[in-house]
Parts: C-alpha cells; sequence; structure tokens
C-alpha cells in the first residue's frame, strides 16, 4: 500500500492539488481533510490532479463527490485532471464522468492549468 500525499499550491485560478499514491477507505481521510482545509472563493477552481493517483475505490470516490460539494458550495467549481484510465472507467461505468467536470492533463488554460472538458 502506498501512503497517500497532497502536494497544495495555489494559483492565480484558486487551489491545486496534486494526489499521489492510494486514495481508499484507509487513506481517504488525508485527501477530505485537505480539501476541507481550503479557502475557496466564488469563481475559483478547485483543480484536483489525479495524475499520480496509483488506485482508487469508492471511497476515494465519495470524497472525490464530496470535494465537488463543497466547491460548488462555495460557489467555486472542481475540476478532475490527469484521471488514470482504471479510475476513469469506474468513472464512466457509474455516470460520474458526466458529474465531474474533467480535462486532459496536456490542456492548459488560465493560471496554467487545465481548461478544456475532455
Amino acid at each position: 500500500m502506498s501512503p497517500l500525499n497532497i502536494i497544495h499550491h495555489s494559483t492565480a485560478a484558486g487551489p491545486v492539488l496534486h494526489v499521489v499514491g492510494e486514495l481508499d477507505h484507509e487513506q481517504a481521510a488525508v485527501l477530505r481533510d485537505q480539501v476541507d482545509g481550503l479557502v475557496l472563493s466564488p469563481g475559483q477552481s478547485l483543480l484536483i490532479d489525479l495524475s499520480r493517483l496509483e488506485f482508487c475505490d469508492s471511497t476515494g470516490i465519495s470524497v472525490l463527490l464530496a470535494a465537488r460539494h463543497r466547491a460548488l458550495a462555495a460557489d467555486a467549481e472542481l475540476i478532475l485532471t490527469g484521471i488514470p484510465a482504471n479510475t476513469m472507467r469506474i468513472l464512466r461505468i457509474v455516470g460520474l464522468d458526466q458529474v465531474f467536470t474533467i480535462r486532459s492533463a496536456t490542456e492548459r488554460g488560465r493560471g496554467g492549468e487545465a481548461s478544456a472538458r475532455s
């Protein structure tokens, strides 16, 4: 099992979280706590980069959904980028690819972050 690490930095568009490791039942609280501690302003985007995610279970997906709800409550947007193929497959199967704003890791926009829906 790889421990979950979150690398946080801020951009003009909003906070960026790089998720590294396994987002599972045992590790999900790490991401939940990080998201809960963020200050989000209306119009900002919270970008969560999953390009170094090794594994994600249903608890991890629930934390991503909670992050989306938190962003929406702040009148902000949640963007997922760099989603590994196995995690994207799960999101598609359950229809969450239609719920999340998903951007390709290679597409760039304001603040140097991803900008176009994939």
